[in-house]
């Protein structure tokens, strides 16, 4: 049985508030946004969620590193999220899966943690004062309060960073359709997870995943059926060269699916602004309705910024009518969007949550459905538009 250690840590927030606990993962510093999120499974997804890059994830679940890491569900090439805060960890996993620990996962990375912290109380602290930078020092580098205050609150501020190009893949790349292949599309990756692709593949549709920095003319190289945006970290008004892409397909008629961060630059396509939610919304739990279909849906979320749109009126933009399809019913945050053309036939549409969702919960993947149906709605409006010209 492994031992958890005794090395002194401290986390420090840019208000001046200390926490106290013991070094976990790697020893050393490091800086960024913290935020909790309140999945109870799950932290294989979160840990290696490219969304979670330059924040550090504060863990309301009080027991965690149970089922250990295995080395199949990653949902990128790395652990992406800045540190990780737990209060309770886990000795010994116990998973017929499992490899290793989660604390030798964190080791070998290079993810500095912070083991031992009274969780609930930084949790409550979160929100009331909202999300704010963070260190987490151990070992060498604890020094006196003021100095490490000082190094946290000279770290940039998660408003107004751009962090999509560092975590997008550099070369395109091709996901197979699973069976017989029925569509393709062109998935912009700003921090794509594995899962995405995988889900859209299980739906007869050939992936082309491109970088972040690609063009509408990369887009168009590769003959899409429709065009896909991802999840990812940072702030979406820094986001131009996306916007300026998802603009030029939309007037080009190209069917349009985003999450998350595709949520929100979709919204900035549109017209609307964007905004900084005060603590955001992370974890396996959150209430949605879907106001197509007049359900709930339990739904995973990973986000710090929001769409400032209407929440009952449509709007008119230079590419058809916008309104708000999903709406979480926490807060009011706006959770989904639709554009339908001047007939009324969907054209594109967004969730800023993730139905795909690898450690669940399941109740929106019926998203993925609804873009195939609308690929297909899109081929057979052309083919009949075609045929009326001939």
């Amino acid at each position: 049985m492994s031992q958890l250690s005794t090395t002194p840590a401290v986390l420090v927030p840019e208000d001046g508030r200390t926490f106290a606990g013991t070094a976990y993962g790697a020893v050393g510093e490091t800086v960024g946004e913290a935020v909790f999120s309140t999945g109870m499974t799950g932290y294989r997804e979160t840990l290696t969620d490219p969304s979670y890059r330059g924040r550090v994830v504060v863990m309301t679940a009080p027991h965690v590193g149970n089922t250990g890491w295995n080395d199949e569900d990653d949902e990128s090439g790395r652990i992406h999220v800045a540190g990780y805060v737990l209060r309770d960890p886990a000795i010994r996993p116990s998973n017929w899966r499992s490899r290793r620990s989660l604390e030798e996962e964190l080791t070998a990375q290079g993810v500095v943690s912070i083991a031992g912290v009274d969780t609930r109380a930084l949790t409550r602290h979160l929100r009331e004062r909202g999300a704010m930078r963070v260190g987490i020092f151990s070992g060498d580098s604890v020094a006196d309060e003021a100095t490490l205050l000082q190094r946290v609150q000279a770290a940039p501020e998660m408003a107004g960073s751009a962090l999509a190009a560092q975590v997008s893949t550099t070369e395109p790349y091709v996901v197979e359709a699973k069976g017989a292949k029925r569509f393709t599309v062109a998935a912009l990756d700003l921090g794509i997870k594995t899962m995405t692709p995988t889900r859209l593949a299980e739906r007869g549709i050939e992936v082309h995943v491109l970088p972040a920095t690609a063009s509408f003319a990369d887009v168009q190289a590769v003959s899409p059926d429709g065009l896909f945006f991802s999840n990812g970290p940072g702030d979406p008004a820094t986001a131009g060269d996306q916007i300026a892409l998802l603009q030029e397909a939309l007037r080009a008629g190209l069917p349009y699916f985003g999450i998350c961060f595709g949520n929100q630059l979709f919204g900035r396509a549109l017209g609307f602004g964007t905004y900084k939610l005060k603590y955001g919304h992370r974890g396996i739990n959150q209430p949605v309705f879907d106001r197509t279909t007049d359900k709930v849906e339990v739904t995973a979320h990973n986000h710090g910024f929001a769409v400032d749109a209407p929440l009952d009126e449509a709007t008119q933009t230079p590419f058809g009518t916008a309104s708000v399809s999903h709406v979480c019913l926490n807060d009011d945050v706006v959770e989904g969007l639709e554009l339908h053309d001047d007939g009324g036939r969907l054209r594109a549409f967004s969730v800023q949550y993730h139905p795909e969702a690898a450690a669940g919960p399941h109740d929106a993947a019926y998203l993925f459905d609804r873009f195939v149906d609308l690929l297909a709605a899109a081929g057979t409006s052309a083919t009949n538009e075609s045929e009326t010209r001939a």
